[in-house]
C-alpha cells in the first residue's frame, strides 16, 4: 500500500472519529529498509517522522542520510528520527539525533538519556510505554505511570505522553488497550499518544492516538 493510500484511511478513519485528521500523525516504521527505499515510498510524500527500533542500524542509517545530502537542505528538510525499541545501557550513545524516543519504560533510562544528552546538547523527549497486559511484552504498569512519569521528569527528560502495542489478532481486545491508555493519559495531563500500527490503526485513531507507527503497510 501506498503512502498516499495510508494517508486516506487515516483521514477517513480520523473523521468517522469526528477528530480532525491533521490530529493524527503518521510515523514510518523504518526498521530493515535502505535509505533508497525509504526515499521513494515516504520522504518522497514529505517530511514525516522515521522510527527505527535498533540503535546501530538508527546510527548506520543517520550517518548515511547526513553523508547523501539529507541534511543540506537540498532535499527539504532533514528527517526527523524517533526510536521505538527497547532502550539498552550500552545503545543509548546511538540516539543522540532522536527527537521522540516512544518506549520509555525504566528511570534509570532518562538517566542515561540525561547523562548522554550533555554530550548532545539536547535530550530527546520521550513517551512511557505502558504495558498491554501479555507476558511478552515489555511496559510501565498501568498504575506505575505516575512514579514513572515523576521519576523521569526529576531526570531533566520531558516526558510528552504514552505508547502502547496492542494485542495482535484480537480486535476488541486492542479496543480495550487503546481505550485505557487513551483514560490514562487524560488522567496525567498527557497528551500526546503513540498507538495503532499497520493492523489496527483505525482502532487507535478511534480511541484517540496521535502518533501511529506503520511499516509494514508501507514497505509490502
Amino acid at each position: 500500500m501506498s503512502l498516499p493510500e495510508v494517508l486516506a484511511e487515516l483521514d477517513r478513519a480520523a473523521r468517522e472519529a469526528g477528530r480532525a485528521p491533521e490530529s493524527v500523525r503518521l510515523v514510518a516504521v523504518t526498521k530493515g529498509q535502505s535509505l533508497e527505499t525509504i526515499r521513494e515510498r515516504v520522504l518522497a510524500y514529505g517530511p514525516f517522522p522515521l522510527a527505527e527500533n535498533r540503535g546501530q542500524e538508527l546510527r548506520d542509517k543517520v550517518a548515511q542520510a547526513q553523508a547523501e545530502g539529507l541534511y543540506d537542505g537540498d532535499q527539504g528538510p532533514p528527517p526527523e528520527w524517533h526510536f521505538i525499541g527497547p532502550i539498552q545501557r550500552n545503545k543509548v550513545k546511538y540516539l543522540g539525533a532522536v527527537s521522540l524516543i516512544h518506549s520509555l519504560t525504566e528511570t534509570w533510562q532518562a538517566e542515561a538519556l540525561a547523562r548522554a544528552g550533555e554530550g548532545w546538547g539536547r535530550v530527546p523527549d520521550v513517551l512511557l510505554q505502558v504495558h498491554n497486559g501479555e507476558a511478552q511484552k515489555q511496559g510501565a504498569p498501568p498504575e506505575a505511570l505516575g512514579e514513572l512519569r515523576r521519576g523521569v521528569e526529576a531526570t531533566g527528560v520531558r516526558v510528552r505522553g504514552l505508547m502502547v502495542m496492542a494485542p495482535e489478532g484480537d480486535p476488541e481486545a486492542a479496543r480495550r488497550v487503546f481505550t485505557g491508555v487513551a483514560a490514562r493519559a487524560h488522567d496525567l495531563g498527557l497528551s500526546e499518544l503513540s498507538m495503532g500500527m499497520s493492523q489496527d490503526y483505525a482502532l487507535a485513531v478511534e480511541a484517540g492516538s496521535t502518533l501511529v507507527r506503520v511499516g509494514r503497510k508501507l514497505f509490502s
